[in-house]
């Protein structure tokens, strides 16, 4: 089947698979509570990042319901008229000190109070608000009131466009105390110009397209390796065609997954986790295939001995850690500045990832003595610009993630959220970086499966230099050197028990 056709086809199986999901930019309340707040109750509508727009630009209330209590409802008579007021504040974050003030350098306060009624000119009983000094209409404030003794009152359907782009809220917000209680069902639509994606995952999208492409070329190139040498191919190299293969999958579903959202609306938990699952087999793959290169799997050793229960098991502890946090950081994320994953989530990511690099490295270590002892001369210049690699890759990502803290701690209003894709997109870029690197070093060649392993340590290492010179004469590289007893004529063994219970000895 074409590429193209297989994609497109996926594509739109999201679509219609999505029609039926929870809603993703349209904002679904279903009697969310409100939460006391200083001397205001407050229920948070969303945070969305939204590009300017004459006409397309818009935030949208539909069938907004706010609910009281039946106690809260009895304190009025049917003939009464506005028993309660709750109002919808929109404001655009640089904006923000805009709402709410105190008095006489007190505390600040939502809420207009008696106080600040006098110094601020403030209505008592409602939000505090100050007119923008770039547009007199912001923030805009929409009232509704309470009748009589009614259990509801809704908010007239409205919609305001957005003519500045920026990082905009929403909140909803009552000053009377009797409305403790109170609660509200409905929904309101987040639209950017080009569809319903949030500002800051917009971007993405363009992204994942670049990653596809990429990943796309990369296997191509490793297939046609791969099908050159296909009688010559390694056990290691079967593993990294499939995390090759799993990155291009990977980076096509995101897009389809934001395609679908960006053009209906609406963002499936089951799709979603479904994509965030393939990211944490992708990932787990990835690291357990550092894991037994360093190890010296398939170049020095046949196997992990007994080891591989012990890798096994860390890849299982590794998938469920990064499962449950991205699945806190992307299912159900709506808001530009939601998905903040609980530290619970983050700490054992983050403590195992740092195991993953000592192991690794101390594996590294040992690997480099044996093809030292053994003279492999070509071997041991491979891993070394493998270890370049990884050290690089691990300083970059020390810094990164210093980046990534200040970043954060910076802008706690997510004002910088259209630049704030990157720090996605590295990880992924840094990632599709050290597979080449790995891709480049392994690569299939006519002389992969007879010089799989290692074997004892010959006397001539210019016999080993001719051997792999020969296998590289088409362009290809030589991975491991021929071992003594196959150079000299006889029968090889480079499984022998001997050699690989030395070798486990030494893990």
């Amino acid at each position: 089947m074409d590429l193209t056709l297989l994609v497109s086809s996926l594509c739109v199986l999201f679509s219609i698979l999505g029609r039926n999901g929870v809603e993703g930019s349209i904002h679904t309340y279903q009697f969310e509570p409100f939460k006391e707040v200083g001397n205001a109750f407050l229920l948070s509508g969303g945070s969305e990042g939204i590009v300017a727009s004459d006409r397309d630009s818009y935030i949208k209330f539909d069938n907004i319901t706010f609910w009281r209590t039946k106690e809260a409802a009895d304190l009025h008579s049917s003939m009464e008229h506005s028993t309660g007021l709750i109002q919808a504040i929109v404001f655009e974050a640089a904006d923000r000190d805009d709402i709410g003030g105190s008095a006489y350098g007190g505390t600040r306060s939502i809420c207009c109070t008696p106080d600040l009624a006098k110094t601020t000119g403030c209505k008592q009983g409602e939000v505090i608000r100050r007119p923008s000094a770039l547009d007199l209409n912001w923030p805009v404030v929409l009232p509704t009131h309470f009748n009589g003794n009614y259990l509801s009152a809704k908010l007239d359907n409205q919609k305001i466009t957005i003519s500045k782009t920026g990082m905009y809220n929403l909140f909803f917000i009552s000053c009377d105390p009797k409305l403790r209680g109170l609660t509200m069902s409905g929904k309101t639509i987040w639209k950017n110009p080009n569809g319903y994606l949030p500002g800051r995952m917009a971007p993405l999208m363009t992204f994942y397209v670049f990653m596809s492409l990429i990943y796309l070329a990369l296997i191509a190139i490793w297939f046609f390796q791969y099908m050159r040498f296909w009688r010559e191919i390694m056990p290691i190299q079967n593993w990294i065609t499939l995390v090759i293969a799993l990155g291009l999958l990977e980076m096509t579903l995101w897009y389809c997954e934001y395609l679908n959202f960006n053009h209906v609306g609406v963002r499936p938990v089951g799709i979603t986790t479904w994509v965030v699952t393939v990211g944490a087999v992708r990932k787990t793959v990835s690291r357990l295939l550092i894991l037994s290169i360093s190890m010296g799997y398939g170049v020095v050793r046949p196997t992990l001995g007994g080891l591989t229960s012990k890798v096994l098991l860390l890849g299982v502890t590794y998938f469920f850690a990064t499962e449950s946090l991205d699945f806190a950081e992307n299912v159900g994320t709506i808001n530009d500045i939601s998905g903040k994953a609980r530290l619970f989530l983050v700490l054992p990511a983050a403590f195992l990832n740092s195991f993953l690099i000592l192991w690794i490295f101390t594996s590294l270590s040992r690997t480099l003595e044996i093809l030292q002892a053994k003279r492999s001369s070509v071997k041991l210049e491979i891993y070394r610009k493998f270890t370049n690699a990884l050290a690089v890759s691990v300083i970059a990502s020390v810094a990164w993630i210093g980046y990534e803290v200040y970043f954060k701690a910076t802008d706690p209003f997510s004002e910088r959220w259209q630049s704030a894709w990157i720090i996605t997109a590295f990880w992924d870029i840094l990632a599709f970086l050290l597979l080449c690197v790995v891709c480049y070093l392994w690569a299939p060649s006519q002389s992969s499966q007879r010089y799989a392993y290692s074997g004892e340590a010959v006397d001539e290492d210019d016999e080993e230099a001719q051997s792999l010179a020969k296998g590289t004469s088409d362009g290809d590289i030589g991975m491991v050197k021929v071992d003594k007893e196959r150079s000299n004529g006889g029968s090889a063994n480079p499984f022998s028990l001997d050699e690989e219970g030395e070798e486990d000895k030494r893990e």
